[in-house]
């Protein structure tokens, strides 16, 4: 769904047709679960931000004067995942828990496996950028302005994310 389309359903959704918003949580429940799992690595909790993210969307939708409301629906799963994981932190902090949050991946792909730990491999603001482009099909000066960083450097760290990702998928032979 590109941003037009988002923006016509928007408005119907506005108008009161709640069909509307059933069209743009199937055609952005994929990448807006894939953006928060890529921050949390919890199936459960990237479920729970997921439904709150389509709730703030419901309760909330981007302002009509927004002309790129799939940059901002991404922008806001992005924050609220974050700040899901900021508590999360909190919590564990508090509480002087060190265990690592469960894991969990699809097991019925290998390779869906393999792109997983390659990305487990980048930092949090390359495994970002690559989510955000390959997955929630941003382009990079949207990227740059969700992330409050300059183009250069995300384009930067996208190369360099990607490189490092054909290292570790090709067994570090590169």
């Amino acid at each position: 769904m590109d941003n037009n389309e988002l923006n016509v359903q928007l408005e119907k959704y506005r108008r009161g047709n709640e069909e509307a918003f059933r069209i743009i949580y199937e055609q952005l429940k994929t990448p807006v679960y894939t953006i928060i799992y890529r921050v949390l690595y919890d199936q459960a909790m990237a479920e729970d931000v997921m439904q709150e993210v389509f709730l703030k969307i419901s309760q909330t939708p981007p302002p009509s004067k927004v002309k790129k409301s799939r940059a901002w629906i991404f922008q806001v799963s992005r924050n609220l995942a974050i700040d899901y994981k900021r508590k999360i932190k909190e919590t564990e902090y508090l509480s002087e828990e060190t265990e690592s949050p469960p894991f969990s991946l699809e097991k019925s792909v290998s390779t869906r496996v393999d792109i997983e730990s390659a990305l487990k491999e980048l930092n949090e603001n390359e495994r970002e950028i690559v989510t955000l482009h390959l997955n929630a099909e941003l382009k990079f000066k949207d990227i740059a302005r969700i992330m409050d960083e300059p183009l250069g450097t995300v384009l930067w760290r996208y190369r360099k994310a990607i490189t490092e990702m054909q290292k570790v998928l090709s067994g570090g032979a590169q």
